[in-house]
């Protein structure tokens, strides 16, 4: 069903729009602070991040605190129309500090001790910083508490990295201590025994041995526990002086080395920075559709709406080629954010760096100083969009919900094991790019699609794909087999079901963990085909999923046997040909899809249609969308608000079905067609289809 999310802080109930803003670097220049004002009057901004890399300028030296800027700061946004996301400063430690406590700095995989440079470094279990975060966070929760500028805390930034020190390891092994209990156990689980590497005492544990792969797997969980571990620590005092305030970290999408979905109970509300690389190559719809995939990650965290943190209104400066967005680009790009969950949109940077390693990256306020740029035009506009659209019909779009009968399976622990295993096949792996190609056709087609961590709830979906669900961690197996018992239909593919959550693999046949039952086969060998060779898979000729035609496959091929699962392809080549490439199988009320080759996007495209068709899955519009064009929706209980976008130089024309529509921005009725003019985003009211 339906519903309506509160707002992000409830106090402040409308889409947000801002961004970085670094007031502590122009405190020389009291006529660019003066500026910035009536420049954020004229975009829109309503909300401003405030002191992310600050600390040097809150505690100069140890002791002495310097919050007077600061105040100003908050007082002058707060008189001039905006609220403030204020920043934890612990992303970047100051020198005074880095010298004085040499232990905080981080230690490498190679054992050495990091030099004071960049940002990101500090140790996160140095029991001198998280003394000092401590008396920081407790300073700035407490002296702000009571401020009405302050609608939300942003802790840290962009967490990441780990660190190799004795602090570190020692706390790793207790880790390891409070999850096997006993080095015989720990032995077990990672069957050390191969090549002579059992452990007898707890001290001989290091994190660096590649070859045993349980132990891999937990050092990164160890990394996600202990920097969630360090969160809490920085959140403990914020909680404490502003319990009403909600909390959030900037996210990376889908940074590697933390497990996000492992962190979201930690946090009130999850927001991310995205940075697509627009224009790199000569068209952009792979970009669009792997955003968007990203927006329904984020969004599929907590499963309500999420915050972009940061984005740039035009370049970055780290790309080889750091190309700035082309006009009406960041509109749609913004926009399409708003239409997968975001209720906001905010920037890195609000004004260009004079100096150091970010003067280049994209900015609301350019050098020059003034709102005469194209850039800051684009971001003004987009400023009275949102505006619009969080006070429009309907109540506007914020909170509205994202409705999805489609859930997708992303898991960082499967990713890690999956690229952890020294074989089957080292090279083109494609955890990642083989998940956003199941995507792709929902987003072609217009079709709101959940992407979900493999141990979330997926019982009130009609569809659920698993591909390449190398790892079961606990619960799924069952979880699946439930799902499909009960109605649903899974599809899952090769390299599914082979290890637990040590990366020990299931004896007794693949896939382990009662999943042959499920899918009614026994995969019995892997073929791993070199880059020059290719497999082909062909239909059946009346299979119950009406798929047709001969298809590509490359890189992987499971040589299957029937345990009662129905072929709907079977491979042409090989000494495995005429033996099931595709099967189905009926298990309780639903039906589980097998696809045992990594085949081509034309055969992933077919299968989806197919499913589509057969379980009357709906798309946001019901006539086909032009290529490059995507459409989806946000809804509660009487509207749905529709976002209909180009992603493509050439003009495009969307057809629209019969409700009626109505412009969300200028509230003008519209019927079709859609005349979409290069990068443009049409916002569209409907009645809720129910």
């Amino acid at each position: 069903m339906a519903q309506r999310f509160p707002a992000l802080n409830p106090t402040f109930p409308v889409l947000l729009h801002g961004g970085d803003y670094n007031p502590d670097q122009w405190q020389k220049f009291p006529e660019v602070l003066s500026e910035d004002l009536r420049l954020m009057t004229l975009a829109g901004a309503n909300a401003l991040s405030v002191g992310i890399f600050a600390w040097a300028a809150l505690e100069p030296e140890e002791g002495r605190f310097t919050f007077d800027w600061l105040d100003r700061t908050m007082d002058s946004l707060e008189r001039n129309g905006q609220k403030v996301i204020l920043a934890t400063p612990s992303g970047a430690k100051p020198n005074w500090m880095a010298a004085k406590y040499p232990e905080i700095r981080r230690v490498n995989d190679q054992g050495r001790r990091d030099l004071q440079q960049s940002r990101h470094n500090h140790c996160y279990t140095s029991p001198v910083y998280r003394e000092k975060v401590t008396i920081m966070n407790s300073k700035l929760a407490e002296r702000y508490a009571k401020h009405p500028a302050l609608i939300m805390w942003h802790v840290s930034n962009e967490y990441g990295g780990d660190c190799h020190c004795p602090l570190c390891l020692a706390a790793f092994r207790e880790f390891l201590k409070a999850k096997y209990k006993t080095v015989d156990a720990l032995n077990d689980a990672y069957w050390a025994r191969f090549w002579s590497h059992t452990f007898t005492a707890w001290e001989q544990i290091e994190a660096l041995d590649s070859s045993v792969h349980g132990l891999k797997l937990d050092w990164m969980r160890f990394i996600t526990r202990q920097t969630t571990d360090f969160l809490d620590h920085e959140a403990r005092p914020l909680r404490k002086f502003t319990p009403n305030i909600p909390i959030t970290i900037n996210m990376m999408g889908t940074y590697y080395f933390l497990n996000y979905p492992a962190m979201a109970n930690h946090i009130d509300i999850v927001s991310w920075d995205s940075y697509p690389s627009w224009h790199e190559w000569d068209h952009d719809t792979n970009v669009a559709m792997s955003t968007a995939f990203t927006h329904d990650l984020n969004r599929g965290i907590k499963q309500k709406p999420f915050l972009l943190m940061e984005s740039t209104p035009s370049a970055v400066n780290w790309a080889g080629v750091s190309v700035p967005k082309r006009p009406n680009l960041h509109r749609t790009a913004s926009l399409q954010a708003i239409a997968h969950g975001s209720d906001g949109v905010l920037y890195f940077q609000w004004r260009k760096s004079r100096g150091s390693s970010e003067k280049f990256h994209g900015a609301v306020v350019d050098h020059v100083g003034h709102e005469n740029t194209r850039v800051f035009r684009e971001v003004a506009k987009l400023g009275g969009d949102l505006s619009k659209l969080s006070n429009g019909p309907a109540n506007g779009v914020m909170g509205m919900d994202t409705p999805a009968e489609v859930a997708l399976l992303f898991d960082w622990e499967v990713r890690w094991a999956i690229d952890f295993a020294q074989g089957p096949r080292n090279q083109d792996k494609n955890y990642e790019p083989t998940v956003q190609q199941h995507y792709r056709p929902f987003w072609n087609r217009g079709i709101p699609v959940d992407v979900l961590d493999s141990t979330r709830d997926i019982s009130r979906y009609k569809l659920v794909i698993a591909p390449m669900l190398y790892m079961l961690r606990p619960g799924v197996a069952d979880r699946l087999k439930a799902f499909v018992a009960a109605g649903g239909t899974l599809v899952s593919t090769y390299l599914t079901g082979i290890v637990d959550e040590n990366d020990l693999v299931h004896l007794g046949g693949l896939p382990g963990e009662g999943l042959m039952d499920l899918f009614g086969i026994w995969a019995e060998e892997i073929d791993v085909l070199p880059q020059w060779m290719k497999q082909s898979v062909e239909a059946v000729a009346d299979n119950p999923l009406d798929l047709a035609g001969s298809f590509a496959a490359r890189h992987y091929a499971e040589v299957l046997h029937l345990r009662g699962a129905t072929p709907i392809a079977t491979y042409t080549k090989e000494y495995y040909a005429g033996t099931p490439a595709v099967t189905v199988h009926k298990h309780g009320k639903g039906r589980a899809i097998y696809i045992a080759s990594r085949n081509d996007d034309a055969f992933t495209d077919a299968l989806i249609a197919s499913l589509i068709q057969q379980h009357a899955i709906r798309p946001t519009l019901s006539a086909p969308l032009p290529p490059g064009v995507s459409a989806t929706y946000r809804t509660d209980a009487q509207h749905d608000y529709v976002f209909v976008m180009n992603l493509t130089t050439d003009e495009k024309s969307v057809p629209l079905d019969a409700h009626p529509y109505q412009d969300a921005l200028t509230l003008a009725p519209v019927s079709g067609p859609l005349n979409l003019a290069s990068y443009e985003t049409r916002v569209l009211i409907r009645p809720s289809r129910k």
